[in-house]
């Protein structure tokens, strides 16, 4: 793993995981908004072609942003994508969340590395499920958390307020902020009993497609693609809303799926999206700013866990690492590391860790020693030739790495226990 992060002081006995990054200051440092995106599985979105074109102004944003189309959630759930969007580690702890652990509350996160930020999260609902209160509060300093009672707008099911509404209440309270902040906006409405607001109907148009569409193309009901298109709609109405203050213009928009949904792919994608369950965890992962940030559309495999560290180096911050995630900015290539572009897998209910790489998906079964190796990037089998049979191997021992190291820095990355690492 020293390697693989390219750790520049290794360290066997004391595991050493601390890099740092330095930037050259600037005259303004933009603020950061984190979306993080209830179940936004990418094969169900228009970015990939999916002939229900259900998220047609995200598509126009991801033209012109930068837009990674190979990143992969660490494991599923929305607790886990939380945990690994604010800790920087694949949550594999089984069968409950790290969330939920008391002895892996404390946890050393980038968030704080934001000197004279206002540090905000937004949840439609109540932010006490899976302690994910605790979570945040216990490690992110200065934090305002706005929940359930904090608006005006009434609740539309349990999960709280509707999305739309959520975001310009966000919104609202950002752009009366003197400082420049970071924050997280948490969806909910692309989850059952997928409500949408009856103020809504009329500016939101309901489709309708056959059972025979909806199969072929990845959903399971009408309500479903609804919901799944609503979520487009709040984002049309939260970066419009946006565009018109002034924070808009220095300010980095962040969208990830917190994870995504088991389905069918057709032909949109190769088989080990349903054979090895890669579309329980490909999502989109956009860096939105439209003043600060040159259009690029990236196909290198990445993880959720690498969204923090990349958005502060684009926001000029200089930060220490001590967690799994990347910056996905780095222009100095890791040169000791054999897969570059790598994202690990963990499926709590199969009990399997994997691999997934730019070429290549390695899935291992926990319990039986099951394994299955597959391309990526199409439906042709590998051949066997012993260059291949060296890099099902090294993935093998990649994907127990990674998943020893997170088992680890769960309760190996407090805050105190970040600042003693050499």
């Amino acid at each position: 793993m020293a390697d693989n992060l390219d750790v520049k002081n290794p360290d066997s006995s004391l595991l050493n995981y601390k890099r740092y990054f330095n930037t050259q200051p600037v005259a303004k440092t933009p603020n950061v908004v984190v979306v993080i995106c209830e179940s936004f599985s990418a094969y169900k979105s228009s970015m990939w072609g999916n002939p229900l074109n259900t998220t047609p102004y995200f598509d126009e944003m991801c033209k012109q942003g930068i837009f990674f189309d190979r990143c992969f959630t660490p494991s599923w759930g929305t607790a886990r994508g939380i945990w690994a969007v604010i800790t920087g580690i694949p949550d594999v702890e089984y069968p409950n969340t790290a969330s939920r652990n008391p002895a892996a509350v404390d946890q050393h996160t980038l968030i704080n590395d934001y000197a004279g930020y206002g540090k905000y999260y937004f949840i439609g609902g109540s932010s006490s499920w899976a302690n994910i209160r605790g979570l945040l509060t216990n490690n992110i300093s200065g934090l305002h958390i706005y929940e359930q009672g904090d608006y005006k707008a009434s609740s539309i099911d349990v999960w709280g307020i509707s999305d739309k509404r959520l975001f310009l209440a966000a919104n609202n309270v950002l752009k009366e902020e003197t400082h420049p902040f970071f924050a997280v906006i948490q969806t909910a409405d692309n989850h059952r009993p997928y409500t949408i607001p009856d103020e809504d109907k009329a500016a939101f148009k309901l489709k309708k497609y056959s059972d025979d569409s909806l199969k072929r193309f990845g959903f399971q009901s009408n309500e479903e693609l609804n919901a799944f298109r609503y979520t487009d709609f709040s984002f049309e109405t939260f970066i419009g809303a946006a565009k018109k203050e002034k924070y808009f213009s220095n300010t980095i928009f962040v969208f990830v799926g917190d994870h995504g949904i088991r389905g069918q792919v057709g032909a949109m994608f190769p088989k080990a999206w349903e054979t090895d369950g890669l579309t329980t965890q490909h999502v989109p992962l956009l860096f939105y700013a439209p003043a600060l940030l040159a259009p690029q559309r990236i196909d290198r495999t990445c993880s959720q866990v690498d969204l923090v560290p990349s958005a502060t180096a684009l926001a000029h911050i200089a930060f220490t690492n001590t967690t799994i995630g990347k910056n996905l900015f780095d222009t100095i290539p890791v040169s000791s590391a054999r897969f570059k572009n790598a994202a690990f897998l963990f499926d709590p209910n199969l009990k399997q860790i994997g691999i997934v790489t730019d070429e290549y998906c390695y899935i291992q079964d926990l319990l039986s020693g099951t394994e299955d190796f597959r391309s990526s990037r199409n439906n042709e089998p590998l051949p066997e030739t012993p260059a291949i049979a060296e890099d099902r191997k090294a993935l093998k021992e990649l994907a127990q790495a990674y998943y020893e190291t997170a088992r680890y820095m769960m309760q190996h990355n407090s805050k105190k226990d970040a600042i003693n690492q050499k």
